[in-house]
């Protein structure tokens, strides 16, 4: 969909670009990290990997307008055109754009009262996925280079981190900080497998065989004298990536029965989210799936009426899947933006850029179902309880699938902790 009501910003305009990469920037993001220190004692690793959690992330890129969704202000000047209608939970109501969702909200948690004082695109993005505020001097690492590295295991085929990304989208990859580029994102472009990952057509089997032990040879031979830490990220990197040639059908939603493609919904989005679905299904411990493009700076309202109905059915479908198979008391399910829109409504009938007060939708493990916290004003131009900040959620969402926070990675001597020792977890909403 061409973006004509977003902003101008280099983020959107970089967006709508085709994706031009190739196998080195695949490869990278297999490559081992080095001078890491356990986080973790072995008999506490051992536990959580038994518990096998889980997370999911839909972000709904540009700015979701927490007004037309989570937090509908009705019959106020800031307000909008739409009613808020009851949901499951007795005395919650949110828009009316969102019916299917609204008979879920009793397995989610709704959080009314974020503010990251941010209202930049890239900046509230990093902010939103890191729990961090960017800084010139250091990178911190995404959710999901964190939950691979803390909730994965070495012996999978397939990578840990894995964003399910619109065509032309580049917002992925270099996202694993200090962490190491094993833990880095694979980008699935609108749901494909990773590129180069079938054996070229003009190579048989046999001769693919003999080729490989034939670098094996050369590599052993080589490592014995000149062994190197690069060396042995690009050989790590490309023995994952033999094996994931093997399961590239776990990639493929046309295995799915086809009831479920139509549950899900043929378009775009519907077909990223039975993707997830799948991937969790096969022990992938996060993924993320993007829906763009939320930046509504003109005729907000017509467009949330066709994208909030997209969204809807399908996160509703999701949301029931999960529960029914089981999943969602292992997988956190975080439904995110970088903020959300302006309460003020401009001149063409959009919303601008707000991270003042704005929502995060949270479920399954280790969230309290059903439960509401923070409060904005009748107008939604502030929030008046229980105000909270992106490092907050970043240490609920580690505390939820049972890592801790405050644990620390030895990084060329100095310790680093997985999130923002200022900040600590939201009590209220973890189990």
């Amino acid at each position: 969909m061409r973006c004509n009501y977003a902003c101008n910003s280099p983020e959107h305009a970089i967006a709508r670009r085709s994706f031009l990469g190739g196998a080195a920037a695949g490869l990278a993001a297999f490559a081992a990290p080095w001078g890491l220190s356990d986080l973790m004692h072995s008999a506490a690793a051992a536990e959580l990997m038994a518990q096998r959690k889980q997370i999911l992330v839909i972000f709904l890129a540009g700015g979701l307008s927490q007004l037309e969704s989570w937090d509908p202000k009705p019959n106020t000047d800031t307000g909008g055109p739409f009613r808020k209608i009851p949901t499951s939970v007795p005395g919650l109501h949110i828009s009316e754009l969102l019916p299917y969702t609204a008979q879920q909200m009793h397995r989610l948690a709704l959080v009314r009262g974020v503010n990251t004082k941010n209202s930049e695109h890239e900046r509230g993005r990093y902010m939103m996925t890191t729990g961090r505020a960017k800084e010139s001097a250091a990178e911190y690492p995404h959710l999901g280079a964190v939950a691979a590295r803390m909730l994965g295991s070495e012996k999978s085929p397939l990578p840990g981190h894995i964003q399910i990304v619109p065509t032309g989208s580049t917002k992925y990859g270099n996202d694993a900080a200090y962490l190491g580029p094993k833990y880095a994102s694979i980008g699935l472009i609108d749901g494909q497998a990773p590129q180069y990952t079938t054996r070229a057509p003009a190579v048989t089997q046999q001769g693919d065989q003999r080729r490989n032990l034939f670098r094996t040879h050369v590599n052993d031979h080589f490592a014995q004298h000149r062994r190197t830490a690069e060396t042995d990220a690009y050989t790590y990197s490309y023995d994952q990536a033999l094996q994931l040639m093997a399961r590239r059908e776990v990639f493929d939603i046309t295995k799915e029965p086809a009831k479920d493609q139509e549950r899900y919904g043929k378009h775009e989005f519907g077909r990223h989210c039975l993707q997830a679905r799948r991937l969790l299904e096969n022990g992938v411990p996060f993924v993320q799936v993007m829906h763009s493009n939320y930046d509504t700076h003109y005729e907000n309202f017509d467009f949330l009426i066709e994208q909030l109905g997209e969204f809807d059915g399908t996160f509703a479908c999701l949301v029931s899947d999960l529960t029914e198979r089981g999943m969602l008391e292992k997988t956190l399910l975080v439904v995110m933006s970088e903020f959300g829109r302006t309460p003020t409504i401009n001149s063409n009938y959009g919303r601008d850029h707000w991270g003042s007060a704005f929502s995060v939708v949270l479920g399954g493990c280790g969230i309290q179902k059903a439960a509401v916290l923070g409060k904005t004003n009748d107008t939604g131009t502030a929030v008046i309880e229980h105000e909270v900040d992106h490092g907050q959620l970043f240490h609920t969402y580690l505390r939820a699938v049972g890592i801790d926070p405050t644990a620390e990675i030895n990084v060329g001597g100095r310790d680093m902790p997985l999130a923002d020792p200022s900040r600590s977890a939201i009590k209220e909403l973890l189990l």
